[in-house]
């Protein structure tokens, strides 16, 4: 069995040039001709690049202290020439309006893929294959979910993001919404969308199904469901496990072996609802459906005992496009829905550990606040990044590992490098 293992240069700013390559980095600088530099030669792109992204990994020190602290590891790395001198607080602020938010995108759509590997021989046969709890038999599974992140309180900032509530009740601080593609087993951000607070979770999800990939089992709490949420998602050929909204009917067209049963999706804004019956009884009656007219889904159902510790149950409902029952069981469906849980830990590892609890991002401009949001994400990538192929070299789940061990031993060797085993993160 082939492993990837953690090298000793990983553990330090290595990890940022390592999960994100120099060519991906003037391959983005290059595709949105982000070339500018200041006369002197000093704070090429690329530079800015890893400098904004080192921002994020160390949160709570300021531009010029981050720069002294990883101009080191950067020309150990090639991408700083040691006759510079660090640079100040107001070059970097420049330097980053410069580069602008586009390279970061673009950065992020190049490297944050999936970090868990490929199914191992007995995906087949077991519920999670490699990473351990990445996978349903030969499906990724993946979540999608939404966090906020506040924001100085700027009148650029407030203008572009706003704020959540009014009033009284309005927010201290303007704030983005972010929503997610994440890979469960691993916590790695796959996909991003990045928009204002007045911008739904459902509306920045929208343009992230398009990206879902055929091998990938998306689980999505009920909030997402919508019929155009469904279909788009459905169409890209990805497997799909939501959670069905309370007020969702769902017909039964037939009762399978295993005690789940087949429904008949519609759409509630193009069918009347005698047109609906009529695309059920036809579903009934073992005609072709127009995916158009309709949509099968498998139905299973599940209780879960004093969910709430009040001494009463709650029916889970879930929707799968999984229609087969020798393809997933009931309940090893109901375990990948409650692995989309992971992506909350992903969600708590960006806001809690690397930004710091309770702590606002730096920038005081919308345009530096969607770069700073796309270099957080892409430097948690890269965290969790090296915590997969750690667990992995240790046959580990990653979530035997410690994000925040892992995150101390980066910040600790940002100036040099060290050699820790895997174990030695666990």
């Amino acid at each position: 069995m082939t492993t990837a293992v953690a090298l000793p240069d990983q553990v330090s700013l290595g990890v940022l040039v390592t999960a994100v390559p120099r060519d991906a980095v003037d391959e983005a600088i290059a595709a949105y001709g982000a070339g500018a530099r200041r006369s002197d030669g000093k704070l090429p792109p690329h530079v800015v690049a890893y400098l904004t992204m080192a921002l994020c990994l160390f949160g709570d020190d300021d531009y010029t202290e981050v720069a002294a602290k990883v101009t080191g590891s950067l020309d150990r790395w090639g991408c700083w020439d040691a006759s510079w001198t660090p640079p100040t607080s107001s070059a970097i602020t420049q330097a980053r309006k410069r580069l602008g938010p586009a390279v970061f995108r673009e950065i992020c759509e190049r490297i944050c893929g999936p970090a868990g590997g490929e199914p191992g021989p007995m995906a087949g046969l077991l519920a999670t294959g490699r990473a351990r709890g990445a996978w349903l038999r030969d499906w990724r599974l993946v979540a999608i979910d939404g966090f906020e992140a506040d924001l100085p309180d700027s009148e650029a900032n407030a203008a572009e993001f706003g704020y959540a509530g009014t009033g009284e009740s309005r927010s201290a601080f303007p704030k983005a919404r972010v929503v997610t593609l994440t890979e469960c087993g691993t916590h790695a951000f796959l996909a991003a969308e990045i928009g204002t607070y007045a911008t739904s979770e459902k509306a920045l999800a929208g343009k992230l199904y398009p990206r879902l990939q055929a091998d990938e089992l998306l689980t999505a709490d009920r909030n997402f469901y919508s019929w155009p949420a469904w279909e788009t998602a459905a169409a890209t050929g990805a497997a799909l496990l939501w959670r069905a909204p309370t007020q969702l009917e769902l017909p039964v067209v037939r009762v399978l072996a295993d005690g789940t049963y087949l429904t008949m999706l519609s759409n509630p804004k193009t069918h009347k609802r005698e047109r609906r019956d009529r695309v059920t009884a036809a579903a009934r009656a073992g005609h072709a459906i127009h995916p158009s007219d309709g949509q099968w889904a498998r139905v299973i159902e599940y209780d879960v005992p004093d969910r709430d510790g009040n001494g009463t149950g709650e029916i889970i409902t879930l929707l799968t496009t999984i229609l087969d029952p020798a393809a997933a069981r009931p309940d090893e469906l109901a375990d990948a829905y409650h692995q989309r849980w992971e992506h909350e830990t992903g969600n708590d590892q960006a806001k809690t550990h690397l930004r710091g609890p309770g702590r606002i991002l730096r920038s005081r401009l919308p345009e530096l606040a969607y770069q700073e949001i796309w270099a957080w994400l892409i430097t948690h990538h890269a965290i969790t990044t090296l915590i997969t192929q750690a667990a992995t070299a240790a046959e580990l789940d990653p979530d035997r590992i410690s994000y925040t061990q892992t995150l101390r031993l980066i910040r600790r060797t940002a100036t040099g490098t060290a050699t820790i085993p895997p174990s030695g993160l666990d």
